[in-house]
């Protein structure tokens, strides 16, 4: 008989949470002396997190990001997420504590494909999800969060056929809320699409009472398999955004706090962050150079 691993348990923080290391302490102190901001992703490690001034997910931080005042932001996530936070707050250096850290469901969407998926066909619209590189979002008709996608696409006009890129699977979620026909890129998180209908099963098998969240990243699969869920078995069960998963969660010791109408997937479609968000580079331009770039060149979304 095959044995199936369940979920890790982990043990709540102490209350207060964990003392800072001497290393910590030294990254605080340096923070501090050279007037920078520190923001974390909720995916870092306990460690990272420690040291942050704000924590939580990409579009949170961006607001946080927007709002910040120190001379540099140290952004502990993604390529995209830095690239975000130069987009929305030029006048600050933004530095990535890792060049290489990437993003497989950005990289599946190169930009120069999307280009020529829009050349083969210029009445698409396209829809891209935030989590993509800045030369993805050059070229794309409007950027929408995980939260806010269905409200988006539901504006998009009807006389356009839909592009959504990068992630098929959040694509799909989506056309199933609005009842909006999509072409969707095939691209994902390998994260996310590890895990499956068998070890959500297995897992509240041995943790009846626990709720259960999803992000719409995971496989359709599994987003059935909690939607099935709602009503049979003990828990609050949902499928939502990342910061909505952790609040759900009952996660209080979120240090971010976001627009009320963002937390609520209701972000409004002019919102002076999306306005930024849409300035950007001219297309083609590389990673780099986007992240050490002052020169914005802004455009209003078509």
């Amino acid at each position: 008989m095959i044995t199936y691993p369940t979920a890790a348990v982990f043990p709540p923080l102490p209350a207060g949470g964990t003392p800072l290391s001497d290393l910590q302490k030294e990254v605080i102190a340096l923070k501090q002396a050279r007037d920078a901001i520190i923001l974390a992703h909720n995916y870092q490690c306990e460690d990272i997190q420690g040291v942050a001034d704000f924590v939580g997910d990409s579009l949170g931080l961006a607001y946080k990001a927007a709002a910040a005042q120190q001379s540099t932001i140290v952004f502990c996530g993604v390529h995209f997420m830095a690239e975000t936070a130069k987009i929305v707050n030029p006048s600050r250096r933004v530095l990535l504590p890792d060049l290489a850290a990437g993003c497989s469901l950005a990289d599946s969407c190169p930009a120069e494909k999307l280009a020529a998926a829009k050349a083969a066909d210029p009445a698409l619209y396209v829809v891209a999800y935030i989590n993509c590189s800045a030369a993805v979002k050059a070229i794309s008709d409007v950027i929408v969060t995980s939260g806010n996608a269905s409200k988006i696409v539901s504006r998009v006009p009807a006389d356009r056929p839909i592009l959504f890129v990068p992630d098929q699977n959040l694509g799909r979620w989506v056309s199933g809320k609005t009842g909006r026909a999509m072409q969707l890129w095939p691209g994902n998180c390998y994260a996310h699409v590890q895990f499956t209908p068998g070890a959500l099963l297995r897992a509240k098998a041995a943790h009846p009472g626990a709720p259960v969240v999803a992000h719409p990243e995971c496989t359709e699969a599994v987003r059935e398999m909690v939607e099935a869920l709602i009503g049979c078995v003990a828990g609050a069960v949902l499928v939502a955004a990342t910061e909505q998963m952790a609040r759900a969660a009952g996660l209080v010791a979120i240090r971010l706090t976001p627009k009320p109408d963002y937390v609520n997937g209701m972000t409004d479609w002019n919102d002076p962050l999306y306005q930024q968000i849409l300035a950007h580079l001219p297309a083609g331009a590389t990673a780099a150079d986007y992240i050490t770039s002052l020169e914005i060149t802004a455009r209003k979304p078509s």
